[in-house]
């Protein structure tokens, strides 16, 4: 089944493969240059720092929705043991298993692939059992640090949630920069908050994944037209979820890391910071998000930090 022409319209739009070079890996993090760090470190006035991540527990997120996306087993391989002999210093160690996009996550440009084809148009087959991605993997970003805005499309329509049948447009995110007060800039990344998260952190894990509020098929090109680095939001899916185009599955990320190379992030806390932007009256912030370098790997765990 071929992609409609509605995809491959908007496709054809916002289509980055070659811009930064045949041989790029990282796509849209190539706009946070050394300026756009200076500039966002500049943005930190008080130096509150809220943590943007949910726990790494078993007792996680997943559900069983997306096979094989399994929560952390935490396992303790030795306790207090003196590896050095009788009377010595005693060591603890854990081990973990758990897939890498089970929580708070950044997928890599090799997340999805669509006809056959990864970011900057290479094969999707390029991604093998043994290696993993043999291009754009998520070891491939050297960091990411950034200016942060937190675009809270749920306070913006005067909601404590977005309901579950609710396509962020690119209406809801222009009335949201209003609301923030700056304007969303080359090199930002961008934090999309629905109030979504709240089902989760309320034990409803089910309600949190299905159905869900989510980014619109219309808002890549909103993200393209400003040069966004990346975006991230606070749902199991990053997307409106059922979808808006019957059995047209996924189409944001195909378009986001595919076609425009545009890292995204899901299941990030935006509650805290919501809060937090609103009582300093102030919706810029230095992000701090770096990616573990898990080689080949096609997303990773993340400890995000906002610094106001």
């Amino acid at each position: 089944m071929s992609m409609p022409a509605e995809f491959l319209d908007i496709a054809k739009r916002l289509n980055n493969w070659g811009r930064w070079g045949s041989d790029d890996e990282i796509g849209t993090l190539n706009l946070i240059t050394d300026s756009v760090v200076r500039d966002a470190a500049a943005t930190v006035r008080t130096g509150r720092r809220v943590p943007l991540a949910l726990p790494l527990e078993q007792n996680g997120v997943q559900t069983g929705l997306i096979p094989g996306r399994i929560n952390p087993l935490h396992t303790m391989v030795q306790i207090n043991q003196e590896i050095f002999g009788p009377g010595t210093v005693a060591t603890s160690d854990d081990a973990v298993t758990f897939g890498l996009q089970a929580a708070t996550h950044w997928d890599a440009l090799t997340h999805v692939s669509h006809s056959g084809r990864l970011y900057n148009g290479r094969p999707a087959d390029t991604i093998t059992a043994h290696a993993g991605a043999e291009f754009s993997g998520i070891d491939k970003p050297a960091h990411i640090i950034s200016r942060g805005v937190l675009l809270d499309v749920a306070r913006a329509r005067g909601l404590d949630r977005l309901p579950g049948d609710h396509a962020v447009t690119p209406e809801d995110l222009d009335a949201a920069e209003e609301l923030a007060g700056v304007t969303v800039r080359a090199g930002d990344i961008v934090l999309v908050r629905t109030g979504q998260i709240q089902l989760c952190l309320g034990g409803d894990k089910h309600g949190y994944g299905f159905p869900s509020p989510g980014l619109s098929i219309r808002t890549p090109e909103w993200f393209h037209a400003r040069d966004v680095a990346a975006v991230a939001n606070d749902t199991l899916t990053f997307e409106i979820f059922p979808p808006e185009i019957e059995n047209l599955w996924l189409p944001v990320h195909a378009l986001d890391l595919v076609e425009m190379g545009m890292l995204q992030g899901q299941n990030w806390n935006l509650e805290e910071l919501s809060t937090a932007c609103a009582e300093e009256g102030r919706y810029a912030f230095l992000l701090s998000a770096m990616p573990e370098p898990f080689v080949g790997a096609t997303g990773t765990p993340v400890a995000p930090v906002a610094v106001l």
